[in-house]
């Protein structure tokens, strides 16, 4: 009850801001419509389940893991979005701009062709990894500083800094935008691959936002 309570709650703040004309925390091409488009992307969200995961208490510092928490195989469920703080969140309705978000990224994921059987890490107990992304193998070793859910992953070729972050459905891994791009490119070698823009756009269109994964087991 508490949770459907915060989604209308949501819903509601979305229409007064599209009332408003626009979201104040992102800068946009569109401010005429840009409220219209929120509002319809969080309606549809919550219509799917799925795609709202965990839009409610999307906020870095919440919910934090222990190091014994990361240790199994987490196989990818849908796009992962958190905020670095909470005053980042409450600025114009945080979580539309996360729902609207989660939406992007699904869009281009399901192009990039993420799944959970081609995209899923495994961490041991004795600080190694092993997995896939976009069906490209990667393993090394792994650190994790539990006070600010920092995850670090080193391999032969590239390290990668993360955050992980518990959810309702298991794990989040999320990082900022021009290091998921980053990775992307370099682990699944798709340097010109337009369906990427999204996640490029995202960095120069907000600020404070995390993004990445949400995986469970």
């Amino acid at each position: 009850m508490k949770k459907t309570a915060m989604i209308v709650a949501a819903i509601m703040g979305c229409a007064a801001l599209s009332s408003c004309g626009g979201v104040g925390n992102r800068t946009t091409t569109s401010q005429g419509n840009s409220g219209t488009s929120v509002l319809g992307n969080v309606l549809g969200a919550v219509a799917n389940g799925q795609t709202i995961g965990n839009v409610l208490g999307s906020v870095l510092g919440t919910d934090k893991p222990k190091e014994s928490d990361l240790i199994g195989t987490w196989k990818y469920r849908q796009p992962g979005v958190a905020f670095s703080s909470e005053n980042t969140l409450a600025k114009a309705g945080g979580e539309a701009i996360a729902a609207e978000i989660k939406e992007k990224l699904s869009n281009t994921y399901s192009k990039v062709g993420f799944s959970a059987s081609n995209t899923y890490l495994t961490f041991n107990s004795d600080k190694t990894f092993t997995g896939k992304l976009d069906g490209k193998s990667i393993s090394g070793t792994w650190t994790y500083e539990s006070s600010d859910q920092k995850l670090t992953l080193k391999t032969l070729l590239f390290s990668i800094n993360c955050y992980a972050k518990k959810t309702t459905g298991g794990m989040s891994f999320l990082m900022e935008s021009k290091k998921l791009l980053t990775l992307l490119q370099t682990a699944a070698k798709l340097s010109g691959n337009n369906t990427l823009q999204t996640i490029g756009n995202i960095s120069q269109n907000y600020d404070g936002v995390r993004m990445g994964f949400d995986m469970k087991k």
